[in-house]
């Protein structure tokens, strides 16, 4: 029994806007269906670059390095968002729980909540320590800053992929040759 999907697909929903950012409003509605939201937004002229301050604002949360600022942050998001449970049965989908209000709000107000409250959810209940920068971000030459999810069950993702984890073990190889 999954009793806890906002904090798994609301941060992997985050990292991936984070990571691979979308041309339009389009691709944003079509990441978060990708991610299982079902909602319908209304549509405004700002979605797209008031999406963009709600992922960098996730993102100070992200390169936070001290857990107490990094809750002090993401508390003051979810005080901002006014995000609260609420049991709702839409679409004959089951009861379940919505960390968002039910009015029609826009696209960019119910993320902010939804990857808020999923953050807090993902930290508070596999550890501070499993968000962060790609562990190859350290690497010269060719650094990666992609965001870093973690969602393993043994809480030891450091890379963002399989290449950039093959990347740094061929450096680590190459520079004890030398």
């Amino acid at each position: 029994m999954h009793l806890n999907p906002y904090g798994e697909y609301a941060v992997l929903l985050a990292a991936s806007l984070a990571n691979d950012w979308p041309a339009d409003r389009a691709g944003i509605v079509a990441r978060t269906r990708a991610f299982g939201m079902t909602a319908e937004f209304p549509d405004t002229a700002e979605d797209h670059s008031q999406l963009r301050r709600v992922i960098d604002d996730w993102l100070a949360v992200v390169d936070e390095p001290d857990p107490h600022e990094r809750a002090r942050i993401l508390n003051e998001h979810m005080a901002t968002a006014s995000a609260y449970p609420r049991l709702t049965d839409h679409h004959d989908e089951g009861w379940h729980l919505h960390y968002r209000s039910d009015d029609a709000r826009s696209l960019a107000h119910v993320l902010f909540a939804v990857i808020s409250v999923g953050t807090a959810l993902h930290l508070s209940t596999r550890g501070m320590h499993r968000l962060r920068r790609c562990a190859a971000g350290d690497s010269p030459g060719d650094p990666c800053t992609a965001v870093v999810a973690d969602v393993t069950r043994n809480g030891r993702q450091r890379y963002c992929s399989v290449r950039c984890a093959n990347r740094a073990a061929v450096r680590r190889h190459r520079a004890r040759g030398r």
